[in-house]
């Protein structure tokens, strides 16, 4: 329970915590974020670390020049896409040995026949927009390397939404970090940016089982 309080406690309070490491560690603060973005979109069992919310605070401190710009951007773009990389490439080796029974309990060949063409065809979509998304964002690689889409077409996707999205939402706190109203409310703007997406992907989610529901009963 502590662990979880004061995993809590960082999330929502990124930047004292971020301003504090930068007072005490200087630039070992890059090699931090490095880390946390990699860990965050790279292992498939840490979907829960502040990704949003930490680049956007990354952005607000490039913009009053306690860190730089330019190196934030380039660097987490790196871990954001190297992370995507591994948690593919852990999902491409482990799928075909959990699952290579042609049927059973456990596997449904035609299920996987199917979720590799959907990621075949979509699954570029899935991955840029991912991103954006917490929790989906850890999971959507793993599950294109399950379904052995082709590394050649995930990477093209990866490369587009990592850039997107360390890009856009460190270059957002850069702009509109230092404003005041935001500075006031950074905790609700950090609950949004969790609580937001997270609705968006449940709804979708029901609206795609109620259909698919529909469809079964017609």
């Amino acid at each position: 329970m502590d662990v979880l309080m004061l995993l809590v406690d960082f999330i929502l309070h990124v930047d004292r915590h971020l301003e504090n490491f930068v007072t005490n560690y200087g630039a070992w603060v890059y090699a931090l974020l490095f880390l946390i973005i990699f860990i965050e979109t790279g292992v498939v069992v840490m979907p829960f670390l502040p990704g949003d919310s930490l680049l956007f605070v990354v952005g607000a401190m490039s913009g009053v020049g306690v860190m730089s710009y330019p190196l934030s951007v380039a660097l987490l773009i790196a871990a954001a896409v190297l992370g995507n990389q591994s948690n593919y490439t852990i999902g491409r080796y482990f799928g075909p040995r959990v699952f290579q029974w042609e049927d059973s309990r456990l596997f449904n060949k035609r299920a996987f026949e199917q979720a590799h063409a959907f990621y075949e065809k979509y699954g570029g979509i899935t991955i840029v927009l991912a991103r954006f998304m917490p929790f989906l964002r850890t999971f959507a690689p793993f599950v294109a390397g399950v379904a052995q889409m082709t590394r050649r077409k995930f990477s093209l996707y990866d490369i587009t939404g990592g850039t997107l999205w360390v890009g856009g939402v460190i270059t957002a706190g850069y702009f509109f970090g230092s404003i005041p109203w935001v500075k006031a409310n950074l905790e609700k703007i950090i609950w949004a940016m969790i609580l937001v997406p997270g609705l968006l992907v449940l709804a979708g989610a029901w609206k795609a089982r109620r259909k698919n529901a529909a469809a079964a009963r017609g």
